[in-house]
């Protein structure tokens, strides 16, 4: 039977049904679109050996190391349904600098290799999905003749019923249920391929899962990524079948903890939680003991605030004052906005005030937790780059055609994918490369997330730093022998004093200049309430606050749309500050952090709209960034946490 343009297989019901075949009557059905970015198989020069890497000897001063903790294979149920082949071994080969294959069939290759990287495939039904003989779009073709043959009717059709299938099932799709065997055995090629690829002083491979609970809403994520400090692993991972809370994940961590392993967890998406991931209330407002453990913030010291799926700092809502809260706000679902209610408890900010807030009226801080980036790709690969952004999933938004919705009828009003970012990465001050050093590094949140741009970031916070050590040469030197590194508390404060903060900010060697450098302060007042400021702190030359609006001058824009490019005629390509907190209350909890801007360069959806000859959609620039980890302070009379 000939199906033409109209394809095989069945329509889902309800509104996605009506769409579809409203589709049929529209001019161009049958007609593919021309997406250059399925066609990146003419790369004539594929690495196939090591890239040299300078080994590092350790430093007691830090080394900066940069990688990628959230990264899925065909072992997620939900990567091998939306095309993914590759496996664990590729997550390493691909960081190394090694090219693989994405989804879509093209190769993929990292141009500048990380330090360390981990599997982090969902734990649920593990393995399952490419052994089954699903019957699924991209099973019954491969993805790029879809793509390149395939009328712009079909890739909408195949992008519908995967799309229903994953909503309707989530991870188990079709599958009978839990198969023990096959998950340990998936299981077994994740942390085998970890041991081999583990190269230390060179490259880090660290064990772990994503622990995937939704809450009975899948487009709810109160999603973890477990990661181990070295081998001792368990038998299997702890999936969300077998605790679907995160107070049931923190009793496995406990139990591991006492094992012996060295464990942690990484809240991510906080801002897709629905104002689930950092809830600490019940809704009368008091105080959950199962939500709000003392050793919440040692069990999860790190959240992924900056990967695809969007930013989770803060948002308009909860940050009005701040011209810069609206960065990469990305929705769960298209047309689903955000509100107040949803957006409280969603993101880093707001949990920052609430950690300090709940040592106001418990005496301890269950929210006090460092900041990494990450990709969460789901093509063995970590994406960072706005210019050569591959995407998440490659049936979601693995071309060009399909992270627009060009390449099919309206599927840019039924996609998430144009309001998602590029991917972060996370940057983490480490002795040496190795598991135990950077898993160090991790637990104690000497750590900062950037949106993919390698931006170094460095903060000190205490009572004897001095506006000096911004400018001298061995400024950091000093600092580190003076003052604390982000993530720590400070030190008990000496009679008198107000804190002092010392930032250090380089762009990236191969990216844009600087715009400024930010801290934000969170405090809480007498009544308990917490509150938050920005400071400009340092910035590129030629501008100045404006009085009568408090507000630094903007440092301008030098985008081309057209042709996707911009300069560094505007910024600085390093930028260092001092700042002291004069309006300090020695008796109130708060914290510091720091944020650098970059000056705005072409977004990824810009990038996609020049190569498929179309309008860009807004917006065209963004200022990319890094978020540092945050000191805390706490008054001596409250009791200070390990």
């Amino acid at each position: 039977m000939d199906h033409g343009c109209y394809g095989s297989g069945l329509l889902p019901s309800g509104w996605l049904r009506s769409i579809a075949v409203l589709s049929l009557a529209m001019v161009g059905a049958c007609e593919p679109i021309r997406d250059p970015s399925i066609e990146r198989g003419s790369d004539e020069n594929p690495v196939t050996a090591y890239p040299a890497v300078a080994v590092r000897p350790a430093n007691p001063m830090r080394n900066l190391f940069w990688g990628d903790l959230h990264i899925h294979t065909a072992l997620s149920s939900d990567a091998f349904t939306m095309g993914v082949r590759a496996l664990p071994p590729d997550v390493y080969r691909f960081a190394r600098g090694l090219t693989i294959e994405h989804g879509v069939g093209f190769p993929l290759t990292n141009r500048r290799p990380l330090d360390f990287a981990a599997v982090t495939d969902h734990a649920e039904y593990l393995g399952q999905a490419r052994l089954a003989g699903l019957d699924i779009p991209t099973t019954r073709q491969p993805l790029q003749q879809l793509l390149s043959e395939g009328s712009r009717l079909d890739v909408t059709r195949a992008w519908v019923e995967t799309m229903a299938l994953m909503r309707e099932h989530g991870f188990k799709l079709t599958l009978p249920g839990v198969d023990p065997a096959v998950n340990a055995t998936a299981w077994r090629a994740i942390v085998d391929a970890a041991e081999q690829y583990n190269e230390p002083g060179v490259f880090t491979t660290f064990i772990g899962w994503e622990w995937s609970a939704d809450g009975g809403d899948v487009s709810v994520h109160l999603h973890r990524n477990v990661i181990y400090g070295d081998s001792q692993v368990p038998e299997l991972p702890f999936s969300s079948l077998d605790g679907p809370t995160p107070p049931d994940l923190w009793t496995f961590l406990r139990q591991e903890r006492r094992l012996g392993r060295a464990v942690l967890a990484i809240p991510h998406n906080g801002n897709l939680s629905q104002g689930g991931m950092y809830q600490l209330e019940d809704d009368a407002g008091r105080l959950q003991p199962a939500l709000a453990p003392p050793d919440r913030s040692a069990l999860e010291p790190l959240s992924e605030i900056l990967q695809i799926k969007g930013a989770s700092e803060t948002h308009p809502l909860l940050s009005s004052l701040d011209e810069f809260a609206g960065f990469e706000i990305a929705n769960a679902v298209p047309g689903r906005e955000a509100t107040l209610e949803t957006a409280a408890g969603s993101y880093a900010r707001d949990a920052l005030r609430r950690g300090i807030s709940t040592v106001h009226r418990a005496g301890f801080n269950p929210l006090a937790f460092g900041v990494i980036g990450a990709s969460d790709s789901h093509n063995a690969s970590s994406p960072a780059e706005e210019g050569s952004y591959t995407g998440k999933l490659p049936m979601m938004d693995g071309s060009a055609g399909l992270r627009t919705g060009k390449a099919g009828f309206a599927l840019e009003y039924l996609t998430p994918a144009p309001s998602w970012g590029s991917g972060g990465l996370a940057g983490v001050w480490a002795e040496e490369n190795t598991r135990a050093s950077i898993f160090a590094a991790l637990q104690r949140r000497e750590t900062f997330a950037t949106s993919g741009p390698r931006i170094f970031l460095r903060m000190f916070g205490g009572w004897e730093l001095t506006p000096d050590m911004a400018t001298a040469v061995d400024g950091i030197v000093r600092a580190d022998r003076a003052g604390a590194p982000m993530g720590s508390r400070l030190p008990v404060r000496p009679g008198g004093r107000a804190p002092g903060f010392v930032v250090f900010a380089a762009r990236d060697a191969l990216g844009a200049n600087l715009d400024r450098l930010q801290i934000i302060k969170g405090w809480v007042d007498t009544q308990g309430v917490s509150h938050e400021r920005i400071i400009d702190v340092s910035w590129s030359e030629g501008r100045s606050i404006d009085p009568a609006t408090g507000r630094l001058e903007s440092v301008g824009n030098t985008v081309n749309v057209a042709s996707s490019t911009y300069d560094n005629t505007i910024g600085a390509p390093t930028l260092s500050g001092w700042w002291q907190d004069d309006d300090f209350d020695p008796d109130r909890p708060a914290f510091y952090y720091a944020r650098v801007l970059e000056i705005p360069t072409p977004r990824w959806s810009t990038y996609d709209a020049r190569d498929l000859g179309i309008e860009p959609r807004a917006p065209v620039s963004i200022q990319e960034r890094a978020i540092g980890s945050a000191l805390w302070y706490e008054p001596a009379t409250v009791p200070q946490q390990p």
